[in-house]
């Protein structure tokens, strides 16, 4: 055996060591990607490729577009990787709006249509680009791969333009991935550090939408950024997508709401994509589907939502760096100051030897240097130079710097043509301008720090109108999955074979539920789970109430009386359940053997009935019927024992009366910054709210209606109220009549439930709403304006110059004379407090079934059953 392995060791020939290969081969192919194709320099913000492409166009620039396949032809001088790449790299720069002017089909971000052929687009560098990024007296280059051509180092940008542009590159062993900002706010920031202040620079995107940037973490590593789409309410059956995340398209959003249709996560009968120079993407709902409910499941579900984690890495030193966003502006505020310093000092020594020259030509026109007979008559160009040298010398001491032989040479070279038209005067007055622009320049550099500030000013006022911010920052709230996915399934029960599921068909009806939702079951003897929905599943028998269960859900309480099976008392007690493990038992009560419920009831905002305990009879028990109100019962944990009802043997437990919550209205804020209702404490209190009280909303443009308190609701950001709705309140409404030549109208009127938007302006859209006031007693200044300036204020009495009337009525005119504006003023009454209404309260239901009859009735028909058994 032994040699047969011998013979095989044989004929493989010998083994291949590969660390060698590892350690040279890979390490320099891993670093040459960093350094050179995928991680941007911080210098520049450029990869090699972009920066390549900016110094073709710039040598091919004539202020005429180019074809965009001479630009790539052109670029191939520096660029080894071929014609592909640099279009690509030429494509994206162009589509972000910033270093290129484009012309033709540069394809679309917003729908992710790809450009046109190289040979039919055209491009040149922007006016940005021309003065921001180029300057070849400041730029280091070396060779190019060919040795034939120079190429930048790095080019000197003089703005933070790696996080104007943004950069996302995929290199070995590492990625960079940093988002971009906007234009006017580094200007700002870059401002800020330089005088020593504190900045923050958050992301905002081309395609717009919204972001929370709680955990952006300074772009550093590790954190992380929310962006959303925004989602307008057309009607209550569509929804318009008008803006979209960033790095997503119209085209990648819409499939991933087909795939959430698909799998049953929302109702959607179709989606219509209407985008062209803008995003509008149409969302229509199915037959009884929640708009607002849609809306989360959207962002819970489909890319109207989606996470990006930044990752700032940058070549520095010629080595990757992670560094926080912040750190890349200082940086590159560090470097504009250079860059600026090293320019105005470049400039400073041109003009000083304009200035030395300028003062040499004068002196040698003057002096009439060339016509001295040494000069003439000297036998060699040596002798001439050594004359006019010997002539210069006595005005040395006004020259800036040492007289050399270039200078000399230089000075006989001026035509006789220049001599004679030299002007003494002009000479002088352009060698006093030449010493002003110096003064200035040294002005600017012994305050470096205000003239880059200047700097930055500058281009902000320049350019900084192109570049509004395009995506709203906002804080949002967190969407649980679970309670916005559309309920699909529908959930059954065999209690005879002890199985739940969605695939019961032929059962008994629970409720409407999800894939993602979990189910609550209570049993017969005091134990209960909570089990994910599944198909078909097994849970046992004696089922004594099933449900959808809500977690963190404290409003629906459970009451309960059951019968320990140990000491045969009967307990009553109130418990909610909020937090549970999936299938795992619990138990109501104390666990003991022979335990069984005995009264049981849900009550979805914690009701409290009355119930009327029967006991069985018994010798010498005097009263065998007493009532038991559980509003009197605290609501505590599930595992507490719960009260002592009675030791005796209960025959029955009706339900005599059925009460109110013993938890109250519910609370309800108002969150500004997400435009959300919650029952957290958060933002602005509504008050506290029943069943069947409801939100007004009034919003900027004149329109109201009234939205129930569900946390679910989403509303607008031009709200000007919004509060809880008073049918009664009176409100105020000053404003200019489109209809009467803009005359001033007030009127009085309450707001009205109505569920759709309706207008209490008159539907004249030069109408203008001047102010809205829920005052009481509201009073008004008019200020007049125009030929009418000399009058005296008017105040106007709003509740007695206007009667209440509906709210669209047109109200009473104020006057006919030209009005500037109308201001509130401080009222000079207040209502009074309401007195306490002396009004008898309505009689409750009364459900006792045993209602008008005695107890020796009652007695009689216990013992009768009895007899039956």
């Amino acid at each position: 055996m032994s040699d047969e392995i011998e013979e095989i060791k044989k004929e493989e020939g010998p083994k291949h060591q590969l660390s060698g290969m590892y350690q040279n081969w890979f390490l320099d192919y891993a670093s040459y990607v960093i350094l050179e194709r995928a991680v941007p320099h911080i210098n520049d913000g450029l990869k090699p490729v972009q920066r390549r492409i900016l110094h073709s166009m710039k040598r091919m620039d004539d202020g005429r577009y180019n074809k965009v396949a001479n630009i790539v032809g052109h670029t191939m001088q520096f660029h080894p990787h071929g014609d592909a790449s640099i279009g690509d790299a030429l494509v994206q720069l162009g589509q972000k709006d910033l270093l290129v002017d484009c012309q033709g089909n540069w394809g679309n971000i917003l729908t992710g249509d790809g450009a046109a052929a190289p040979r039919y687009i055209e491009a040149r560098l922007s006016k940005f680009a021309l003065e921001v990024v180029f300057n070849p007296k400041t730029t280091e280059w070396k060779n190019s791969y060919d040795g034939r051509n120079k190429e930048p180092i790095t080019l000197p940008v003089k703005f933070p333009l790696l996080l104007a542009q943004g950069v996302e590159g995929i290199a070995v062993g590492l990625s960079s991935k940093i988002l971009p900002h906007n234009f006017n706010e580094l200007c700002d920031a870059s401002i800020n550090y330089l005088k020593g202040e504190t900045f923050n620079l958050y992301p905002d995107f081309q395609t717009g939408g919204s972001i929370d940037v709680a955990k952006y973490n300074d772009g550093e590593r590790g954190g992380s950024v929310k962006v959303r789409a925004k989602i307008d309410k057309l009607d209550n059956k569509t929804l318009a997508i008008r803006e979209i995340p960033y790095g997503r398209t119209t085209t990648s959003v819409i499939e991933s709401i087909l795939k959430a249709v698909e799998k049953g996560k929302i109702k959607v009968r179709k989606v219509d994509d209407n985008t062209a120079a803008d995003v509008e993407i149409l969302v229509h709902l199915a037959p009884g589907v929640s708009s607002d409910k849609t809306i989360d499941a959207l962002y819970a579900f489909t890319d109207c939502e989606v996470s990006i984690s930044p990752n700032c890495c940058v070549i520095d030193e010629n080595k990757p760096h992670f560094l926080k966003v912040s750190d890349v502006l200082k940086k590159s505020a560090d470097n504009t100051l250079s860059q600026l310093k090293q320019e105005l000092e470049i400039h400073k020594n041109e003009l000083l030897e304009s200035l030395h020259f300028a003062s040499l030509e004068k002196i040698f026109i003057e002096e009439r240097i060339y016509k001295d007979k040494g000069f003439e008559q000297a036998p060699s160009m040596d002798a001439a130079c050594e004359h006019i040298d010997k002539r210069l010398t006595p005005f040395y001491p006004k020259f800036i710097r040492e007289v050399t032989k270039e200078d000399i040479l230089r000075l006989m070279e001026i035509k006789m043509g220049r001599i004679l038209k030299f002007n003494s005067d002009k000479a002088d007055e352009a060698i006093a301008r030449m010493q002003e622009e110096i003064a200035a320049i040294d002005h600017n550099l012994a305050n470096i720090v205000n003239y880059t500030v200047d700097w930055f000013k500058m281009l902000k006022k320049k350019y900084g109108k192109d570049f509004p911010r395009h995506t709203e920052l906002r804080n949002f709230d967190t969407i649980e999955a679970a309670k916005v996915v559309e309920a699909n399934e529908k959930l059954y029960i065999n209690r005879e074979e002890g199985f739940i599921g969605t695939g019961l068909k032929k059962d008994e009806f629970i409720a409407n539920c999800s894939d993602l939702d979990d189910v609550i079951i209570f049993y017969r003897n005091g134990k209960y789970i909570v089990t994910p929905v599944a198909d078909k599943k097994f849970v046992g028998k004696n089922i004594l109430h099933v449900d959808i269960f809500k977690k963190n859900d404290n409003r629906t309480i459970y009451n309960t009386v059951y019968k320990d099976g140990k000491t045969g008392f009967y307990y009553i007690k109130r418990f909610a359940v909020t937090s549970v493990a999936r299938d795992r038992e619990y138990d109501l009560t104390q666990g003991t053997p022979n335990t069984k419920l005995v009264y049981f009831t849900v009550n979805p905002n914690g009701e409290a009935e009355i119930i009327k305990v029967t006991l069985k009879p018994v010798p010498r028990l005097r009263k065998i019927i007493f009532e038991k109100d559980f509003s009197e019962v605290a609501i505590k944990g599930r595992q507490a024992q719960g009260l002592l009802l009675t030791k005796l043997e209960v025959h029955k437990i009706a339900l005599k009366q059925r009460g109110g919550s013993t938890l109250g209205g519910r609370k309800v804020w108002f969150d500004h910054d997400v435009l959300r209702l919650n029952y957290d404490e958060r933002g602005e209190y509504l008050g506290e709210f029943q069943a069947n009280d409801s939100i007004l909303v009034v919003l900027n443009n004149g329109e109201f209606y009234t939205t129930n308190f569900d946390i679910s609701n989403h509303y607008e950001s031009n709200i000007r109220f919004l509060e809880k709705f008073d049918p009664n309140k009176v409100w105020t409404a000053a404003l200019f009549d489109g209809e009467q030549q803009g005359y001033p109208y007030l009127k009085r009127f309450c707001f009205e439930t109505n569920n759709r938007k309706q207008s209490y302006l008159n539907e004249n859209k030069k109408t203008q709403l001047i102010l809205l006031t829920d005052e009481v007693y509201p009073r008004f200044e008019v200020i007049f304006g125009g030929n009418d300036d000399f009058r005296e204020p008017l105040v106007v009495d709003g509740e007695e110059f206007v009667t209440v009337k509906g709210f669209k009525a047109k109200g009473k005119r104020i006057t006919t004379y030209t009005v500037s504006t109308i201001n509130e003023l401080e009222p000079t009454r207040f209502p009074e407090k309401p007195e306490e209404s002396g009004e008898e309260q309505e009689e409750p239901e009364v459900l006792d079934p045993d209602a008008g009859k005695s107890d020796g009735d009652i007695i009689d028909e216990i013992t009768g059953q009895m007899k039956l058994f």
